[in-house]
């Protein structure tokens, strides 16, 4: 009786393997040996890489719906990269006729104006208030699969940037990674999680520093007692720092709430990382005594040397023609970074007319 030797089996970190990988990469019209390539390399080989490990098939499930879920939604919003998007968060169960809907219909109206486009879950209360306002063609929904949610709300059903999602989590990486600013509404358990996996985000520097504005109509007092748990129960006891209330703001009025929106981008461009140093875009460059006063107001947040104003980091291949805060940052005190942005937003823009670009720089 003879035995059948068992195929031997190749590893996927084998150096012929990702040579295969290389040739399909090349076949798909990809460029390797580019950072965007590796990148895809890396995802293809941890795909193979599920095989010498063994998962079960629901391991497998998940994995491959949540990476279809998150490709598609990327490619919808590629489209759509010429406007800047707020997430608006609030309660299904919030009816036409309440105050809260009326308030959610003339704040998303007046971004929209603004030229923003608004996200939403896609359901009904306040996610169709936040379609109604803008309209489909200025609203993007992101739907979650529930056992009593089934449908899009009657705005945005139909429309090409209305996105079915299965999981909870990818549909948030998508609703983070994809706003410039959020707001949010009153609503339950989903809405609380929601505000505060944002909160958390920012305030450990794993989500880029956008505006919150927590809204609600003239009168409420839903915002006022959640604002009174967090003072005496997070921050009396320790568990937050005061420079965290920075990350929020409270507004019963909508004209003010988007102005506060507004004005996080009056100066404010953008940010990023390059190793320990953040960098911080700016619309205009700043004159150099408030960059002097930022380094007075601000000492905190360096963990060497000082902030300085310059130009783009030889990494850097976006929005190269803007000026530049840098500093190396302790990674510590996200909510004091906000504040800084608020001071950067209040200084006057230096005027550079007639000015070399070696002194703008």
């Amino acid at each position: 009786m003879t035995t059948t030797e068992p195929k031997p089996v190749r590893k996927s970190d084998d150096p012929k393997f990702r040579e295969r990988l290389t040739e399909l990469l090349l076949e798909c019209g990809g460029e390797p040996g580019t950072f965007e390539g590796d990148l895809i390399s890396d995802l293809a080989l941890n795909v193979f890489k599920l095989v010498t490990d063994k998962r079960d098939a629901g391991e497998l499930k998940l994995l491959n719906a949540s990476f279809k879920e998150m490709r598609y939604a990327y490619k919808v919003f590629a489209n759509h990269q010429d406007r800047q998007k707020i997430s608006i968060y609030g309660s299904a169960r919030t009816k036409e006729d309440h105050p809260d809907y009326i308030a959610c219909v003339e704040f998303s109206r007046k971004m929209s104006e603004r030229g923003w486009h608004c996200i939403t879950g896609a359901g009904d209360g306040i996610m169709k208030a936040g379609h109604e306002g803008p309209g489909a063609a200025n609203s993007f929904g992101l739907a979650i699969r529930l056992p009593f949610e089934t449908t899009a709300n009657d705005v945005i059903a139909g429309d090409n940037k209305l996105i079915n999602f299965r999981y909870f989590f990818t549909r948030k990486v998508i609703f983070v990674s994809q706003c410039d600013a959020f707001c949010v509404f009153p609503g339950g358990y989903g809405t609380q999680d929601e505000i505060f996996e944002t909160l958390t985000l920012i305030q450990t520097g794993k989500s880029p520093m956008v505006p919150i504005v927590l809204c609600e109509h003239e009168g409420g007092d839903y915002w006022k007692h959640w604002e009174n748990y967090v003072r005496r129960s997070l921050l009396d006891s320790g568990l937050i720092s005061p420079e965290d209330l920075n990350l929020f703001f409270i507004s019963r009025n909508m004209e003010e709430a988007a102005a506060y929106i507004d004005n996080f981008y009056k100066n404010y461009h953008s940010s990023r990382y390059h190793k320990d140093d953040l960098i911080i875009r700016l619309k205009h460059r700043l004159q150099e005594g408030d960059v002097a006063r930022l380094n007075e107001e601000f000492a905190k947040l360096v963990k060497k040397g000082e902030i300085v104003q310059r130009g783009p980091y030889e990494v850097e291949n976006e929005f190269m023609d803007l000026p530049r805060l840098a500093f190396t940052h302790t990674k510590h005190d996200f909510g004091m970074v906000r504040r800084m942005i608020d001071r950067i937003n209040e200084f006057e823009a230096q005027d550079t007319d007639g000015l070399h670009p070696s002194e703008i720089y």
